[in-house]
């Protein structure tokens, strides 16, 4: 009966619009029910499926910009009272572009940070969420090397409240990356870690954000983008950030 209750607010779960409270116990319920896991993970490929479909045909800022300025651009024939019209008319087009280009980066941000998100449920809900399973950092670490084309530092993790469960490779728009996975008491935490892209990286700001029901932090150091995800509050997401940004 549970299950059945769990099954129904799934979509909701993933989506973000569950309140904190209630998707922490469904995150606990996953993490114990193989089924319901096995479902939330369907329902997260497939959200990840349709994600990529609609940016197949979606026009570029660059696209934008060139139509906007080809149309700013565009000889008239009233040439005395050419102010009167073209004025305006450029406003508009500069406005309408500089709004394009911050509604552009808050939903390409979004949609970098939801795709995380899903990666980290999916992660979770998996029967096997890491690939390689140790809690020491020097095993961790060394097993990324020539499947990743970077390489990063882990924190040590003595005297502290978390708990290194392991690393599993990870994509991020067709860019390969380490994942892993952090425990703080009965809460796993994603730790994603790719190379810095210049300015499509930059786009995505840094800082602290929520993405659907879980908290995140990112930033960039040494030519890597840093994301920690997890359902934990921003305080344990900003120490895990903190050992990260020392470790490097």
């Amino acid at each position: 009966m549970a299950c059945e209750v769990w099954r129904g607010k799934l979509d909701a779960y993933l989506d973000g619009e569950l309140a904190a409270a209630e998707a922490r116990e469904l995150a606990v319920h996953l993490r114990g029910c193989a089924e319901c896991a096995t479902d939330a993970l369907e329902r997260v490929q497939m959200k990840r499926a349709v994600a990529v479909a609609g940016k197949r045909y979606e026009p570029s800022a660059e696209f934008r910009a060139r139509i906007a300025a080809r149309v700013a651009a565009k000889p008239r024939r009233a040439v005395w009272n050419w102010k009167l019209v073209f004025v305006p008319v450029l406003a508009v087009l500069i406005a309408a572009v500089a709004l394009n280009f911050y509604f552009g980066r808050e939903r390409a941000q979004q949609r970098v940070y939801g795709e995380l998100a899903d990666l980290h449920v999916a992660a979770l809900a998996s029967a096997t969420p890491v690939d390689v399973i140790s809690t020491d950092r020097h095993t961790v670490k060394p097993w990324f090397q020539g499947k990743i084309p970077f390489t990063f530092n882990l924190p040590e993790l003595q005297g502290t409240e978390f708990t290194l469960v392991g690393g599993r490779m990870t994509y991020l728009a067709q860019t390969p990356g380490a994942h892993l996975i952090y425990q703080y008491r009965k809460h796993e935490i994603s730790v994603f870690i790719f190379q810095d892209r210049g300015e499509e990286s930059g786009n995505l700001g840094s800082g602290k954000a929520r993405a659907q029901s879980f908290n995140l932090e990112s930033w960039t150091r040494d030519g890597l983008r840093y994301f920690v995800v997890g359902d934990v509050s921003t305080d344990q997401i900003q120490s895990l950030s903190k050992l990260l940004r020392d470790a490097a």
